[in-house]
This record gives C-alpha cells, structure tokens and sequence, in this order.
C-alpha cells in the first residue's frame, strides 16, 4: 500500500472530499468544483488545463521521456436532496455527491500530490477531471473537444466506488463492466371519448398496456437466454379525470445491453412491437428511441496489468477477476472507445459506504480514500516503470 491509513496524504484527501461533498455540483455546472480542484493541482505545481467540455480539467506530470497515460476522475453530483445527517452534507438544496465523485476526485488529488513529490516513474501522466458523467456525457464532449489530441495518451484509466462489494476488495475483467444505456419515449394515439363510452373512440390506454406487456418478451423470448439486456418502462402518462378515455398515452423506459448485437435486436424489437400492436388497433404512435452511453469495454491487455495492480494494492485474494457486469451506464466508455483502458471497482461496503449509490443518505466511505490512491499510485508506477 503506497499510503497507509495515517498517512499525512490521508487526512488531505478526507478534507478535500468533504469540502467537495459540501459543495455539489451537476452536470456542466462544476464551477466552483473545478475552481477548487484546480487550486489543489496548482498547488502541487502542476499546470492545469481548463475549459475542455466547459468545466474539465487535466493537469499534466511529467518525469522524463517515456509513455503517457490518463486517469480520469468524474466530477458532477446529482439532482437529490441529500438526507445522510453528516456534518459534511450538501449546503445546497435539492444536489448532493449521491455517486462518490467527491470520493473519486480525492482519491486523484492523492495521487497527484503523491506522485508529485516521489516521481518514481518515467513518462507522462494526465490527471483528467471530467464533468457531467451523469446523464449527460461529459465524456464524450471531452474526447469530441480534442482531449486526447491535446494531451495524447496510449491508454485511459478509470475507477468508481462500489458499495455492494465489500471495503477493500477491488474487480476488473476484460470486456463488458457496464451497459450500454439507450432510452425510448413512445407516444401512442387513439381517439379520445367519454369513459362510459369506449366504442365510441379507441382507447390508447389499452393498447399501452399491451405494448408494455410486449415488450417484456423481448429479453425473455428474443434474446439468447445466455445474453443480458433489460428493457424497462419506467414512465406511463395518460389521462387527467376518472370519466374521460384520453386521446392518447406516453410511455418512457430505459434499454440495457452490453453488445452491439443485442443492443441493435432490442432496438429493432421495440420499434416492430410497437409498431404491430398499435397497426392492430388502428391506433397511431410516434416513437423515438435515443442511444446513449455505449458499453464500457475493458481492453484485454489493460485489464491484466490492473488485475495485477489491483493485487498489489489489496492483495490477490481481495480482487475479484470475474464480477457480474453492472447494468448501469457510465461515460467513461467514450473515453475506452478513443484509447485503450480499464474500468475498475473499489469495494467500499460498511459504514458509510454501505448505503446504495444514488440513495440520499449515501456517503463516501473515507476509510478507502488510501487504497483508491495507492492504486492510482501503483498503476502509474507499473506502466512507466522508472
């Protein structure tokens, strides 16, 4: 472990996270977020780069010539009102660090000041604080805005909090870690009338109801049993009164999948139910199906040297190397489709850490800020070994 629990590094990292989870801030707005990281960095005496995807930042350390790599840290917090009674809680209404991002930005900082002052490695490495990972695609702007042209790279690293697994362990694998995540909003139209009446129009409100039911067979008849998707309606807005059949009905869902195949199969299915139920109804519908974040990918060769690295910080017997893929989303994929990486997960169950991400008592546990550090630490060293 490259920092020990009472490391003077350590009670740093609990000051910046604090400060960071007092003060949330969402997507694109990280104003004082960025201003505040980027006093830390100056700090250390590293040059920082502002403004990539208005508010990212990327602090640049170099130590002779030799490869270059990024590590990236997301910034935003979001839309909740925090209700977790810390004395660190958000002093703004309705945002909170429901995700750890104030927790991965520390971690980054740690490093940094570490790396900084020890400079045992030999090459490059960009620290990339990126804004608006939730929803937003903070992400992809970096990269559509020249980030890996201004600041090149051979590879992308990235590292999340990960309260269900237990504090301390860590889990990386090859391949798919998280989902590609696609939304639909389906507007199904029929004919308004009275609710005492129903020949008289065509009730859209039954004919939503067969599309949601539809849809479900998509992920248990369509795909291969041994491929994973999910699609899920999670909106259903219709009607206003108890007497009135409406005119028509919304529908809203999220799309989960991990491959471009199924990806491609669930999209084609939902348009080709939709489509027939409301044809056999006689009813019309207006559909858009929006893709979002794709797939994180994990490169093969990346993911065994932090398999490896993950082993030295925690010890092999904490790293899982096989974890059941998550169907959340993360825009870190944006960045693994531009350069070679690895995603990874950091256990932080128990408490604090064992309240749920996006759960509004949900608070960073502090204990791993050291071994989150430490790996970050240990990668660098790893790759551009002195």
């Amino acid at each position: 472990m490259k920092i020990s629990q009472d490391h003077p590094l350590v009670s740093k990292m609990v000051q910046w996270r604090h400060h960071l989870h007092a003060h949330p801030e969402t997507a694109f707005e990280e104003v004082k977020t960025a201003d505040y990281v980027k006093t830390q960095l100056e700090s250390l005496g590293l040059k920082v780069h502002s403004g990539l995807a208005k508010t990212g930042l990327v602090a640049s350390l170099t130590n002779g010539d030799g490869p270059a790599i990024a590590l990236r840290a997301d910034m935003d917090a979001l839309d909740m009102t925090e209700c977790s009674n810390v004395p660190h809680s958000s002093r703004y209404d309705g945002k909170m660090h429901g995700c750890g991002h104030d927790g991965h930005m520390a971690m980054l900082l740690g490093a940094a000041a570490y790396l900084s002052e020890k400079r045992n490695f030999k090459g490059t490495v960009h620290f990339v604080f990126q804004p608006a990972e939730e929803n937003e695609g903070g992400g992809r702007v970096m990269v559509e805005e020249g980030l890996f042209d201004l600041f090149p790279a051979d590879a992308v690293f990235g590292m999340h909090n990960w309260p269900e697994m237990a504090a301390g362990t860590m889990a990386v694998k090859a391949g798919p870690l998280m989902a590609a995540c696609d939304t639909m909003d389906i507007r199904v139209i029929g004919k308004g009338c009275h609710g005492a009446m129903p020949h008289l129009g065509l009730d859209p409100v039954v004919v939503a109801s067969e599309i949601v039911l539809a849809l479900q067979s998509l992920t248990s008849r369509v795909l291969n049993p041994q491929d994973a998707g999910v699609v899920s309606v999670t909106q259903i807005h219709a009607g206003h009164t108890w007497n009135v059949i409406p005119n028509d009905v919304q529908l809203r869902g999220t799309i989960r999948s991990f491959t471009p195949e199924v990806r491609q199969t669930l999209e084609d299915g939902i348009r080709r139910i939709v489509k027939g139920i409301c044809e056999a109804h006689g009813a019309t519908f207006e559909l858009i199906y929006a893709k979002g974040y794709p797939a994180t990918l994990n490169d093969g060769q990346q993911s065994e040297i932090c398999a490896r690295v993950a082993a030295q910080t925690v010890g092999e017997e904490n790293v899982d190397l096989n974890p059941v893929p998550s169907m959340g989303a993360e825009d870190f994929s944006y960045m693994l489709e531009a350069k070679p990486g690895c995603y990874v997960w950091l256990g932080t169950g128990g408490e604090p850490g064992g309240c749920l991400l996006h759960n509004p008592g949900f608070d960073f546990n502090d204990r791993m800020l050291h071994v989150g550090a430490s790996y970050w630490i240990n990668l660098v060293e790893e790759i551009l070994k002195a």
